[in-house]
């Protein structure tokens, strides 16, 4: 595969550094140049439609020889994985679901082989997680992805050995591509150059959706990502878990992502450290929120009940936040109740995440007088807390009044009565609500989801 040039390449202290066309060229490399960024893209997206006319009539049989074809050339042995995938495979205008390339070791070679196939079909989804990828196969092969637009979502987590090539064909990728929209580089570490060209790259990219989760952005990259992504008006989700932000330095970046980004509808920072102090800089943030983010994601953040004095002076006036998960924080009964009365002002949150987040009867209880006043709220979670009879008896007399829930989760397997009516009052009561739910579903048009579904409608992360 040829080469991309990066013409506006620096050193680490920011010189501009000569142009690949410019450098000694190593013994064996192709190379072309391309011009300049401006006209880079129009000049892809010509070579991408002159080679897919070339190929549109290329049936996934034909596919699968030219890659034969090219293991042959490349003397490397076919991998059988991407064999059956061709064999087995649904093609329809040139275009695949997928192509799962997961822990499947791709030395240069091999990579340079797969050019007969992503030349002649685009997919939806390429994963490269834990293809061992080092940095003259990870370079080749990414510019191939770029030249061909070979893919709308790529998975690039868990290869550690990319090296400075590797990085740099990624922010290629990442800048030029037209039709890539969802890119997932987890489990590596984006300290220094991956950092910097990570950040350089989201200046001028189009995705829209970025997963970072444990990267080890804590810190100084993540310093450097907030001030691109300040001014980026294409990303709409930013995926952070695991990745030790902390309440200081950390949080404080990201509510002035907040405060600047109006685009960003997506911000996940579950399993992190934000605690209290971070949340109330996130709530800053918040505040200038009158279009842009729709979900904020934050279970397992060691909030507090203190932290929800920050939430409900911020509550009151957020107009676009719809779905806000607090799970896995120890908000306790007190928290809850310190939030109650500013949800009932608030017209924006639609779907509330409170999943073990240590809510008795008593908590239950406030929110049911939430649920009595809210004709807003679609969605609420409560599993994994105490709720017992007491809770679940508000919780359902309160929906004889609400029109709007459509989806309340409590355990399926409650905490458990001794009492044996009190067992059977359980199970009326859970039927009561799940009815009643679905009845406001029903009248206002919301569809339901199965018990297994997240009241936030959250996606999990891959375990990478």
């Amino acid at each position: 595969m040829t080469r991309c040039s990066d013409n506006d390449e620096e050193t680490d202290d920011g010189t501009e550094k000569p142009s690949r066309n410019q450098r000694k060229r190593s013994k064996g490399e192709k190379h072309v140049s391309f011009p300049p960024d401006e006209q880079i893209v129009s000049g892809f997206a010509e070579s991408r439609t002159a080679d897919r006319k070339a190929d549109v009539c290329l049936t996934l049989a034909e596919v699968m020889e030219a890659y034969l074809q090219s293991c042959s050339r490349h003397q490397v042995q076919p991998r059988e994985l991407i064999l059956q995938q061709l064999q087995q495979g649904v093609c329809g205008g040139g275009s695949m679901e997928r192509l799962d390339l997961k822990g499947e070791r791709l030395d240069h070679r091999s990579c340079e082989a797969l050019e007969a196939v992503l030349k002649s079909l685009h997919f939806d989804f390429i994963n490269l997680q834990a293809a061992q990828l080092e940095e003259n196969g990870a370079s080749s092969l990414l510019d191939m992805i770029l030249f061909y637009e070979s893919t709308t979502h790529l998975d690039i987590s868990d290869n550690s050995s990319l090296g400075t090539s590797g990085w740099r064909a990624l922010a290629h990728l990442i800048k030029q591509s037209v039709r890539l929209s969802r890119l997932d580089v987890c489990n590596v570490s984006l300290v220094n150059y991956p950092a910097q060209s990570l950040s350089k790259a989201l200046l001028t990219s189009r995705l829209s959706a970025l997963h970072l989760h444990n990267t080890q952005l804590s810190g100084r990259p993540l310093y450097t990502l907030v001030g691109t992504l300040k001014t980026n008006r294409a990303l709409k989700e930013l995926h952070l878990t695991n990745n030790l932000l902390n309440s200081y330095q950390d949080a404080l970046q990201l509510g002035d992502l907040l405060r600047y980004n109006s685009t960003l509808q997506t911000l996940e920072l579950s399993n992190n450290t934000i605690a209290d102090a971070g949340l109330e800089e996130l709530c800053d943030g918040l505040r200038w929120q009158t279009a842009g983010l729709k979900v904020l994601l934050l279970r397992n953040n060691q909030i507090t009940a203190e932290g929800m004095h920050h939430l409900a002076k911020a509550l009151p006036g957020l107009k676009v936040l719809q779905v806000l998960d607090l799970g896995e924080n120890l908000l306790g009964n007190k928290g809850v109740q310190m939030i109650r009365e500013p949800l009932m002002v608030n017209i924006s949150v639609l779907q509330l995440g409170l999943a073990q987040a240590n809510i008795s009867c008593e908590g239950a209880v406030a929110l049911a007088e939430f649920l009595a006043e809210s004709r807003h709220i679609q969605r609420l979670d409560l599993r994994q807390n105490e709720v017992k009879v007491g809770g679940l008896m508000a919780l359902s007399l309160a929906l004889r009044i609400n029109r709007s829930l459509a989806r309340l989760d409590v355990d399926l397997t409650p905490s458990q009565e001794q009492d044996e009516f009190l067992k059977e009052t359980q199970t009326r009561l859970q039927t009561e609500i799940t009815q009643r739910c679905l009845a406001n579903a029903s009248s206002s048009g919301l569809q339901t989801e199965t018990s297994e579904t997240s009241t936030t409608n959250r996606r999990e992360p891959e375990q990478k």
